[in-house]
């Protein structure tokens, strides 16, 4: 299990915060909260600006700055490292209108950071925009109590084998359902494209699905979505984790399915189409599984135990079109290096 320190900054009561929130926002000032992805690409930052206007578009968020030096990701003399805004969603937990403001990060002399891997995606994404590739990923993630315990489990022992968990329904099957809802709700305001969310197949493990989106959105909404359900599990006291594997023994491991499609894939006879790229995907699998989660596939490693890796839907196979699904991504992967990693084999026909 992951080793996780208690804190106790969930102590506060909640409802106290309810009174300040209330207090009228002057009509001339706007929260817009910078966010961005921390070190070791599975975390992430933010940061609060007040603005005199509400930015509409990217135009109108200024580019910002942050200590790098504080985060690992500048040392010295150059710590200061540069947002550039990306993306920009309503704010649900202030609402009204405040947003958020996805950002990826540069140098001072507006060379990219290391591990921001936002700007190669971004041009994989440029250079295969006529075959319009979609994405939808399926984010799996495990609950922990404040304490690093599965939440909900019992603290002495196990709660009964899996079996009931999947899609259950009833107190003695799910736990956490109401963060859930909050953070499928908080989505839904925040104009993420979030398509369903459903319990898992181990106790206090949940799915939430972002998609269809288009090229580089793949992985601005998913990061959004992500930084949404750290939030509203703080709200809650409760730590999310995207540990491929963080309970050893019988117990499922969470991962983050791709569902992947080009236009050609799409239209008639695409299943022609679909079949190629998994046979591209197939020559280049250990690039893709060290590229998709950040430990350069240790991680997933604990996680992967056999079954199919790419698969085709009865259904598509049925309509010859439509979409394949890459099983392999962890659910601490990259969405900008694992959307990446697909263009750039199925269409680029890139090879190591």
């Amino acid at each position: 299990m992951a080793a996780i320190l208690p804190f106790s900054g969930s102590n506060t009561n909640k409802k106290v915060l309810e009174r300040y929130l209330d207090i009228p926002q002057p009509s001339e000032t706007v929260q817009v909260e910078y966010v961005w992805i921390d070190e070791d690409r599975v975390g992430l930052k933010s940061k609060c600006k007040t603005m005199d206007f509400e930015p509409k578009n990217l135009k109108d968020c200024p580019v910002w700055y942050f200590d790098g030096s504080n985060t690992g990701q500048g040392v010295g003399c150059v710590a200061d490292m540069y947002l550039n805004p990306v993306a920009v969603f309503s704010d649900p937990f202030r609402s009204g209108q405040n947003k958020l403001c996805l950002c990826d990060f540069y140098h001072y002399d507006n060379t990219p950071a290391e591990r921001n891997d936002r700007h190669t995606c971004y041009d994989a994404m440029e250079k295969t925009k006529s075959d319009k590739p979609w994405f939808s990923i399926e984010q799996e993630y495990i609950l922990l109590d404040h304490d690093g315990h599965p939440y909900g489990w019992p603290k002495n022992g196990f709660p009964g084998p899996q079996g009931p968990y999947y899609c259950g329904v009833g107190a003695n099957k799910v736990y956490g359902r109401d963060i859930v809802e909050a953070h499928y709700r908080a989505c839904l305001y925040a104009g993420i494209k979030i398509a369903g969310c459903n319990a898992e197949v181990m106790p206090g493990q949940w799915e939430y699905q972002v998609g269809p989106c288009e090229g580089i959105e793949m992985g601005d909404h998913l990061w959004i979505a992500r930084y949404i359900m750290d939030r509203v599990a703080e709200d809650f006291g409760v730590i999310v984790t995207l540990d491929p594997k963080p309970i050893t023994g019988n117990w499922n491991g969470s991962g983050a399915h791709c569902n992947y499609s080009t236009l050609a894939m799409r239209e008639k006879d695409g299943l022609r189409h679909i079949e190629e790229a998994i046979t591209k995907l197939e020559k280049r699998h250990m690039t893709h599984i060290k590229g998709y989660d950040h430990t350069e596939g240790a991680d997933n490693s604990r996680r992967l135990t056999g079954g199919a890796n790419i698969r085709i839907p009865r259904q598509v196979a049925a309509d010859k079109q439509g979409y394949l699904e890459d099983r392999r991504p962890s659910s601490n992967c990259d969405p900008y290096r694992l959307t990446e990693f697909m263009v750039r084999t199925t269409v680029l026909d890139e090879s190591d």
